[in-house]
């Protein structure tokens, strides 16, 4: 990612937050790349799994992460530089506390075949949630945000951001153009 380009992500993210108490997280996928989790693990930023229980070490590898963010932190420069336009999670703005927000995330991260069968949703990939979003009506948006006030992602061209948030039970979609 061209140093350009990464500075207007980093002030995208932070930009425009419609509380001063808002935080910024990211939800990792660890089997995007297989040197999110170590990253996680070492970057010294609070983080919490999306899976519950104690993981086995190959499982804990591939699992979704939760961690939450600072404007001027090392490991944001390299989730940004590193991981836009090649699909590693999603950035969430909100004012909750890490445990809060990790509970309504892990409600999302399980879903159900019509023969109930429990399916992981990997809605923290900006490919399934750009998709899944728009189909959403008004009470879906309501329960998938829950907490959250906004999700910011990349678009399917990385060139640009999407910030999405529930507009009064509409979808709200804004893009903006990363290009130097």
């Amino acid at each position: 990612m061209a140093t350009v380009a990464a500075e207007k992500i980093a002030r995208a993210l932070w930009s425009g937050a419609t509380e001063a108490e808002e935080r910024l997280y990211a939800i990792l996928d660890g089997a995007r790349n297989e040197g999110i989790y170590a990253a996680v693990a070492t970057a010294g930023c609070a983080y919490e799994c999306l899976y519950p229980g104690e993981l086995a070490p190959d499982m804990a590898e591939v699992a979704p992460y939760l961690v939450s963010l600072s404007a001027d932190d090392s490991f944001t420069r390299w989730i940004i530089e590193k991981g836009w336009g090649n699909s590693w999670g999603v950035f969430v703005r909100t004012p909750a506390e890490l445990r809060l927000l990790r509970q309504h995330m892990r409600s999302l991260a399980t879903v159900y075949s019509p023969d109930l069968k429990p399916m992981y949703f990997r809605f923290y990939d900006p490919r399934v949630l750009r998709a899944h979003l728009p189909a959403c009506n008004a009470d879906e948006l309501a329960r998938f945000f829950g907490p959250v006030s906004s999700f910011l992602l990349e678009d399917d061209n990385p060139g640009a951001l999407l910030h999405l948030s529930n507009a009064s039970g509409k979808l709200g979609t804004h893009r903006f153009a990363l290009a130097a």
